[in-house]
This record gives structure tokens, C-alpha cells and sequence, in this order.
């Protein structure tokens, strides 16, 4: 029997990403959020979520650009610090020890440390309740070569990123394969 746990985020498990941009005099800027995923393969686009009040709401919005910093399990405490202080009076790269990168190709910078960086150009905006969604179209994927697999595909094992409970706002690594994806289920095809 299931018991009914009322309406709430209990969604699991969410990603750990670090949203980076530029405030409006160029510092550069961390965000962690637990709110966001993929959205769309064609055009390539990611969504990622934050409250009007964040101080990466106004560059996002300025700067028409972000970046998702997908860390590893070793960047766990830089993550969870990212999301608990302010941009506004914090440093939150020179606090957790962290590089940041300008891009190329979007106005935002990314984290050098991280395994996996997505550069994004704002797409669309969209108002959901007390947060803002911001739409990024995908413009380039960098990821380190030591978490790529023989193919040059990223291998979650060797990038191993972080997913977040909302439930008990605690970090979890991802665990072994359970089965390959388009293959496992033909078992029930007729």
C-alpha cells in the first residue's frame, strides 16, 4: 500500500548543477541548482530553474547566456556551498577554490575543475509560480578527456556527477548499470 505523501518536490533524483554567469560588472557567478534537465534534442536544449530573488536571475536575464557546471562527486562540498551563500557577497569561485573559464562562444563563464560543462544561449523565459525557467539552447558540450569512454561518448562512471534528493536534501553519487537503454525492454515486445 502506498501512503500519500501530499503534493511537494519529491521528484528524485534531481541533478547538481552549477548555473555559471556574469553579474552585471562582470563577476563571474555560481549557482547551484537541483531544478533543471534536459528539454528538447532538436533544437539541443537544457532548462534550468531559480527564483527571481537569485542573484544569477538579473545575469541570466542581462547577459542572455549560462553555462551548467556538472561537477564530480569530489566537488560535493564546492556544490553545496554554491548554493547556500550569495553571489552578491560572496566570491563563490575564489571560496571554493575553483577556476572560472570565460567562454568562447556564450557570455558566461564555466568551471575548469569540472568534468562536464554545457554552454548555453537563452532561448525562451518561462514564469512557473515562484521561479523563473530559463530555456537555454545548447551551443557546445565540453567535457575533459579522461571521462570519455573508447567511442568519445561521456561515461557517466568515470564523470561521476552528483544527484540530489529533494526528500532529505542529501547528496547521492549514481550507482552500477542496471540495464541498456532501447535493448532491456524488447524483452516485452510482441
Amino acid at each position: 500500500m502506498k501512503k500519500s505523501l501530499g503534493k511537494g518536490t519529491h521528484a528524485m533524483p534531481t541533478p547538481v548543477w552549477l548555473v555559471g554567469s556574469y553579474d552585471k560588472d562582470g563577476k563571474a557567478n555560481l549557482a547551484t541548482i537541483a531544478w533543471g534537465g534536459v528539454c528538447s534534442s532538436d533544437p539541443a536544449a537544457v532548462t534550468v530553474s531559480l527564483r527571481k530573488s537569485r542573484h544569477s536571475y538579473d545575469a541570466i536575464m542581462q547577459r542572455k547566456a549560462f553555462t551548467v557546471n556538472i561537477p564530480s562527486q569530489a566537488f560535493v562540498a564546492a556544490a553545496d556551498y554554491a548554493g547556500i551563500a550569495s553571489g552578491r557577497s560572496a566570491d563563490k569561485f575564489a571560496a571554493a577554490c575553483l577556476t572560472p573559464v570565460k567562454s568562447d562562444l556564450v557570455d558566461a563563464p564555466y568551471v575548469a575543475e569540472f568534468p562536464l560543462v554545457i554552454e548555453c544561449r537563452l532561448l525562451q523565459v518561462v514564469e512557473i509560480g515562484v521561479h523563473t525557467q530559463f530555456i537555454g539552447e545548447i551551443v557546445d558540450v565540453k567535457a575533459d578527456e579522461k571521462v570519455l569512454d573508447e567511442k568519445g561518448n561521456v561515461d557517466p562512471a568515470k564523470v561521476q556527477p552528483l544527484v540530489y534528493s529533494p526528500t532529505n536534501r542529501a547528496y547521492y553519487g549514481l550507482g552500477a548499470v542496471v540495464g541498456q537503454g532501447f535493448e532491456i525492454g524488447k524483452q516485452f515486445m510482441k
